[in-house]
């Protein structure tokens, strides 16, 4: 079936995606006249794309999302573009809630557990692009459901290469950065590692351990135990300290 996500960007290099149609009942108008200004990655978190496309065109879940893609490639649409999904649930993004009035959000057929496929990871970059492109968001707007829902969410989780994403301008670049030149013997770790975070988009009241959880999810999915002054490398921004 086709529908408002078939034949997106007739000039792209890869204009034979076209999103299979499944219209989702769970969705509505973005509130406040507010359009898209993020994309928001999840993992579906069940065993196949069909049981995940089934969950979320049914009404009694009250869950959606605008793209579905299957880890053999296959993409659906539920909802248009223009439209507010439910996909991203409570959570903050830069001191701003709401976020499913300011998203577009994309499943990926995942449990979380494994890594994602070649072929779905394709997919996601073109469809990445050609949003981006349509709606002039910058790449640092692409965001993981954990990085607005710290503490609550995980996905997409460990196993997504987000570095893969960044090496193509489809999410934040992490510019070089010495780990010495982020700190300042006079300020905590903590401390620095908040204000760091903060100054990216992660505002969500949460605590220490809970942000830092976030913040590995994201950029150091390898580190475990205590606050390190390496956890706050990732967070430098040319533009503030370079």
């Amino acid at each position: 079936m086709t529908g408002p996500g078939a034949g997106f960007g007739a000039a792209d290099p890869v204009a034979s995606l076209k999103p299979l149609w499944c219209p989702s009942p769970n969705q509505g108008a973005r509130r406040d006249g507010l359009g898209p200004s993020l994309v928001v990655l999840h993992y579906t978190a069940m065993q196949s794309a069909e049981a995940a496309l089934e969950r979320l065109c049914d009404p009694a879940t009250e869950v959606s999302a605008h793209y579905l893609i299957g880890s053999d490639g296959r993409l659906w649409q539920m909802v248009a573009e223009s439209q507010r999904a439910w996909h991203a649930g409570a959570g903050e993004w830069f001191g701003k809630d709401d976020i499913n009035s300011r998203s577009i959000g994309i499943e990926l057929d995942n449990t979380g557990g494994h890594p994602f496929s070649e072929p779905q990871m394709a997919v996601l970059e073109v469809l990445i692009g050609q949003i981006l492109n349509r709606w002039a968001i910058p790449p640092e707007g692409v965001i993981g459901h954990s990085d607005m829902a710290p503490g609550r969410k995980t996905d997409p989780g460990p196993r997504f290469d987000w570095t893969r994403l960044a090496c193509q301008g489809l999410a934040r670049a992490v510019p070089p950065a010495s780990c010495s030149s982020l700190l300042d013997p006079e300020i905590s770790l903590g401390v620095l590692l908040r204000r760091y975070a903060h100054d990216l988009g992660y505002s969500a009241p949460v605590d220490e351990a809970t942000l830092l959880s976030a913040l590995r999810l994201r950029y150091r999915p390898w580190a475990q135990g205590p606050l390190v002054a390496e956890d706050l490398a990732p967070l430098a921004q040319s533009d503030f300290w370079g």
